[in-house]
């Protein structure tokens, strides 16, 4: 009990702040304050311990209190407006700041290349390794068609370009033989040469046995009239007379058989035999040797035999001299074995022959090529969309069974309003803002083209207004933006996401083609206008 006294005690002699600050006041307008309202006193306990604690006295309101609460309340709502200030000015500002120098429309999506998978040739599916959505890459192989009836073909195209190397190898041989023809050919020309110089030989030695036996003639003849003149005298025998007689018979016969000798061998070299009269026995053409009829059938023979090696002469009515010059000029130097080499190479059997054995083997390489169809690959990078097939489907060539998405080849299709169009430029930069990824991800492009025409008149069915009944509408033209800052690892686009592109058009474009509005000829490789010879 006396320590708790003590503790009322010491609490009633210890002024309260509020109290104690509120004291002076009090005093001071004329309120007196007794020390027993401004001294709290606790409940004291009771003996048990059970004591209630009686009900805390309250003190009066203080009128110096409302000022201050006041200040601190306008100071709290002052701190609440420059914050909310700065708050709108933080997320307004980027807002304003984009409206006055970007051109926007929310007519934009993405858009990409995309590869249509079709087999080159026919025939049922035995495989497909691929489902859509799997992420594939240049070369994968995606179906597998049935290789056996191609790998048949393959076998036959072989079996036709062993006959046909054979075939070749057969032309080579008949070559060979045409140009020992050709030689015998060659040899037998030149002894028909020979001979009708012998035969003119001939004929020369018989003109000249033909006037040594004309002289004999005379010179009997001439004993004979001695004879004659001697015989009446009794100077001459009757018996030397007619043995002189005789010997003018045979001299006579001699030359008789001499003329009809030298007859036959002129009209063997096809001359009369009779020649005219200013021409001896013994005078024949110059160029006999080369107009001689055995001559020219040698000759006709050698062309023919030629010819299986493919020569033709100009002139078929050439002269052997004329002809083997004309055959030698095939060649600078005239050396035979080189024509002869270049005859072979191009004599219409072995040409022949090639071309069968080159269409054979092009005919393996199309079968091959076709067995090596029956893989069907990816031919780019990118996506599976679309599979329309499965195994055991008996699918044709140019059919579509899938469909190859490119994931790098990504572009926006913003399209412009006709009235924001006057300050956009090809190499102006562009922030893209996809809506799948809201505001935490936004995609820097370019510009790199407008489209040709606006999406009406580029439509199926273009709007026909010759008649008068137009309402004039603001259309809107393609323009196409090139992303910069993709990377499709980390963000990937899906062709037709949503974008909203934002042009900064007051910036000065850069890059390729930079403030151009159309792109310039493209460097692209040149054909012939017209294809036909």
């Amino acid at each position: 009990m006396q320590s708790a006294n003590s503790a009322v005690v010491d609490h009633q002699h210890e002024p309260d702040s509020a109290s104690t600050a509120t004291a002076p006041s009090a005093l001071k307008n004329g309120s007196p304050v007794t020390e027993a309202r401004l001294i709290s006193t606790p409940a004291q306990p009771s003996a048990s311990g059970s004591a209630s604690s009686p009900p805390e006295a309250k003190l009066p309101a203080d009128p110096a209190a409302k000022p201050h609460t006041r200040n601190r309340r306008k100071w709290l709502v002052l701190a609440g407006a420059v914050v909310a200030v700065v708050l709108a000015a933080y997320i307004l500002i980027p807002h304003i700041m984009t409206a006055f120098n970007t051109v926007s429309t929310d007519d934009a999506y993405v858009n990409g290349h995309v590869t249509f998978v079709a087999p080159r040739v026919a025939g049922q599916v035995a495989n497909v390794f691929v489902d859509d959505n799997y992420r594939v890459k240049k070369g994968d192989l995606l179906v597998e068609l049935d290789k056996t009836p191609y790998q048949v073909q393959v076998a036959i195209k072989k079996a036709s370009v062993a006959r046909a190397e054979a075939d070749l190898a057969a032309a080579h041989a008949l070559a060979r033989g045409d140009v020992g023809a050709m030689r015998a050919a060659r040899f037998a020309l030149e002894h028909a040469i020979e001979d009708v110089d012998t035969q003119v030989a001939n004929l020369r030695v018989a003109v000249a046995t033909l006037n040594s036996s004309r002289a004999t003639l005379e010179l009997a003849q001439a004993n004979l009239k001695r004879g004659e003149e001697l015989a009446p005298n009794g100077a001459m025998s009757k018996e030397e007379l007619q043995t002189r007689q005789r010997q003018v018979k045979v001299n006579q016969a001699a030359v008789d058989q001499a003329i009809q000798q030298v007859y036959a061998i002129r009209v063997g070299l096809g001359l009369p035999a009779q020649p005219i009269r200013s021409e001896g026995l013994a005078d024949v053409p110059p160029d006999l040797d080369q107009d001689f009829s055995s001559v020219s059938q040698q000759l006709g023979v050698l062309f023919q035999t030629a010819s299986q090696l493919g020569y033709v002469p100009t002139d078929i009515n050439e002269k052997p001299k004329q002809a083997v010059q004309e055959f030698q000029k095939q060649d600078p130097t005239g050396n035979l074995n080189n024509i002869v080499a270049q005859l072979v190479a191009n004599a219409p059997a072995i040409k022949q022959a090639e071309a069968s054995l080159l269409q054979a083997k092009s005919d393996l390489d199309q079968a091959q090529l076709n067995l090596s169809y029956c893989d069907v690959v990816s031919e780019i990078d990118g996506v599976v969309a679309s599979r329309n097939a499965n195994p055991g489907d008996n699918v044709q060539q140019a059919q579509n069974l899938m469909a190859v998405r490119s994931l790098t080849e990504i572009w926006i299709d913003a399209n412009f309003k006709e009235t924001q169009l006057a300050d956009l430029r090809i190499g102006q930069q562009v922030r893209c803002d996809v809506d799948m990824y809201g505001s935490r991800k936004s995609f820097e492009g370019r510009i790199t083209g407008f489209t040709m025409g606006t999406g009406q008149t580029l439509s199926l069915l273009p709007p026909e207004n010759a008649t008068g009944n137009y309402v004039k509408i603001v259309q809107r033209l393609p323009v196409r933006v090139e992303l910069t800052t993709y990377d499709p690892d980390k963000c990937p686009l899906f062709v037709g996401l949503s974008v909203t592109p934002y042009v900064y058009y007051k910036q000065a474009p850069n890059g390729p083609h930079a403030g151009d509005i159309l792109q310039p000829l493209a460097n692209l490789p040149t054909a012939p206008a017209d294809p036909r010879p």
